[in-house]
């Protein structure tokens, strides 16, 4: 297929295998100005699954930096009503949600950090009927990108802007499975692998994962009890499945945020709005981070850190074999969205309710004495090598080898 018709089929998957819209849906879906044409793509294969309504919200990161640079730090420390109202609106009626990203890499390096800080915590706190909406699985959402030549020439820096939009699309194609074939029935094939790793791991009940690489990762990281496993589809509270985000490779869990030791160091940069952090490390105690270094971006590490109590300990663990497609593309994506689906990951911040058995009914403070974190962050970063090895330990203290060289045994 050319180009129009992969997009085209990229916008049928996106709506179908990744949102699932399904007929009298409202679908709210943000979109990068760039990526105009395939947001109105999606808006018609919304409209033509039977939405009851496609909202778009049209960003502009370039505009969003100029607005740091210039506006009163007061602007970000509110959301106006509106904006609040309309946002919890639509999950309150059980919206589908899309956002089609198009990200630079380095757009908010040398930001203000109190501004970028002060406008995260502004948007958890008037979006929190949304957070909690989807939190107790009562909407769909998905994730896709878009390339633009800011983002395109980070990962091929030796390519004209136009080459490096070229092969970056075909790899964006590559890792959501366009070509060679009908995507849905590729989608479903690997939604049924994810789900057979998921249920080994759940058989095993560990309470614990150790880990360690060549780098210098040496790690144990306590899971909640009831923990579950997930990779590949949701299911929402109406029982319809749907693809978070697209692509992706993971299996993933919650894990206890008070029962983390020892040191990690990162395997790629993380981009953290608009800023890179690279070959950084953290060192936990007691679940918490006690201290942290990085070779480039520490102010934006910083910044992360020090959002909340919460965005010093872990949320998410997820575990990724290193030879899966993304990995073997051999492409550093600067953008968390492809790299984290390379690469074995854990997240500072929010925990996921639904990664606990029953902890989508929980309120917040029983999550918090059962483990589960709170934060307004949720940020994951890469740790997984070649060399990886990951024991699983349970509670009679017996250990099973879950990774070595940066692949699955168990």
């Amino acid at each position: 297929m050319g180009f129009k018709e992969n997009l085209r089929e990229y916008a049928r998957i996106i709506a179908t295998m990744g949102a699932n819209v399904t007929p009298d849906r409202y679908v709210v879906l943000s979109c990068a100005l760039e990526a105009a044409e395939l947001g109105r793509m999606v808006q018609e294969e919304c409209f033509k699954l039977g939405a009851k309504d496609v909202i778009i919200n049209w960003g502009d990161q370039r505009s969003a930096r100029t607005r740091l640079d210039y506006a009163d730090i007061e602007r970000f420390r509110e959301v106006p009503e509106w904006r609040a109202e309309s946002r919890n609106y639509y999950a309150r009626e059980g919206c589908v949600t899309i956002s089609i990203i198009a990200e630079d890499p380095d757009i908010f390096a040398g930001a203000d950090s109190e501004k970028l800080r002060a406008s995260t915590l502004a948007g958890r706190k008037a979006f929190k009927e949304f957070y909690k909406v989807m939190d107790e699985g009562g909407l769909r959402w998905t994730i896709a990108a878009y390339p633009n030549e800011a983002w395109a020439t980070k990962v091929f820096p030796g390519d004209t802007p136009a080459n490096a939009v070229k092969k970056l699309w075909a790899a964006i194609f590559k890792t959501v499975r366009i070509g060679r074939g009908d995507p849905v029935k590729k989608w479903k094939k690997h939604d049924r692998m994810l789900k057979r790793r998921a249920k080994i791991l759940n058989t095993e009940r560990f309470v614990a994962l150790r880990y360690k690489n060549s780098l210098g990762t040496n790690f144990t990281v306590g899971l909640a009890e009831g923990h579950i496993w997930k990779g590949g589809s949701e299911k929402c509270k109406a029982k319809v499945s749907y693809f978070p985000n697209m692509p992706t490779e993971e299996i993933f869990t919650m894990p206890d945020c008070r029962k983390a030791d020892g040191k990690v160091y990162s395997a790629m940069p993380l981009s953290y709005q608009g800023e890179l952090i690279d070959k950084f490390w953290l060192e936990f105690k007691d679940g918490a981070v006690v201290a942290h270094g990085a070779e480039s971006g520490k102010r934006a590490l910083d910044r992360l850190l020090d959002t909340d109590e919460g965005s010093r300990r872990l949320g998410e663990v997820a575990l990724i074999p290193h030879d899966s497609p993304i990995s073997n593309l051999g492409i550093l994506f600067y953008n968390t969205l492809f790299d984290e689906n390379a690469s074995c990951h854990l997240a500072l911040g929010e925990c996921y309710p639904d990664t606990m058995k029953g902890g989508e009914k929980l309120s917040e403070d029983e999550l918090l004495e059962r483990g589960g974190n709170r934060s307004a962050n949720h940020v994951d970063f890469m740790i997984g090598t070649s060399d990886m090895e990951i024991v699983g330990i349970k509670a009679d203290g017996s250990e099973i080898k879950v990774f070595e060289n940066g692949n699955f045994v168990i």
